[in-house]
């Protein structure tokens, strides 16, 4: 089962659709092995195992009846600057600790719409600000290779997931090295992709509306075990 928890999301997607593997069977061995190993890495600091289950059932549904999304039945994690209805959204900053936004982000809608089953959300310096990976809401996420060092950041909690096999794919952004830093530090992979390819509504500071925007820099893109599955994602 540990060879389950560190496969690729294309290989966990063939495992799906020959239905050699369940979608129920899968999320349970990554929420099982988040709430077994997480307490030593703090990566997912935002959980969704209720929900989780259910869409990984639906998932299951759907695939029996053919149904070929892209990500359907698949398990990921999402950086928690990203809104997610129902879930808090913070960026790290404790006055926004009980803040749960309205409606998904863009990406989110995504994800959802190619059938990917949410397990939670992942740790972040506060407002995406540091090469670490520390707030006072969350506290600090520590690298899987040696607990002692630092995942990086913006997206720290995002590659430490990976890297832990807590998850197979994950959502991140980047505007000054957020997604290719932490991959570095935890030895995996990330994608920085061209600007405006990927929308970026809904990955904002907590209250500020939810409108399309464009930066000179900033981008969300994959992050996975493997340089395939961002170029498949």
């Amino acid at each position: 089962m540990t060879d389950l928890a560190y496969s690729t999301a294309t290989d966990l997607s063939a495992a799906l659709a020959a239905r050699t593997l369940s979608a129920v069977e899968l999320a349970e061995h990554l929420i099982a092995r988040i709430e077994a190993l997480d307490h030593h890495t703090n990566a997912v600091v935002v959980r969704d195992v209720d929900r989780a289950r259910t869409a990984a059932a639906l998932a299951d549904e759907a695939l029996a009846q053919g149904d070929q999304r892209p990500l359907l039945g698949i398990p990921m994690t999402v950086k928690e600057s990203f809104n997610v209805t129902g879930l808090p959204t913070t960026w790290g900053m404790p006055a926004c600790k009980d803040f749960h936004p309205a409606a998904d982000a863009a990406t989110i809608e995504r994800i959802k719409a190619a059938g990917a089953v949410i397990l939670g959300k992942t740790n972040v310096p506060l407002n995406l600000g540091d090469w670490q990976s520390y707030n006072d809401v969350y506290g600090t996420t520590n690298n899987p290779w040696d607990l002692g060092r630092t995942p990086r950041g913006s997206s720290g909690g995002a590659a430490a997931a990976l890297a832990s096999g807590f998850t197979p794919l994950e959502l991140g952004s980047d505007i000054g090295g957020s997604l290719r830093a932490p991959a570095h530090f935890c030895g995996v992979y990330a994608h920085n992709p061209s600007r405006g390819l990927v929308p970026v509504r809904g990955h904002i500071p907590p209250g500020v509306p939810s409108l399309p925007r464009e930066s000179d820099l900033m981008v969300c893109g994959p992050m996975a075990r493997s340089a395939s599955t961002c170029c498949w994602t």
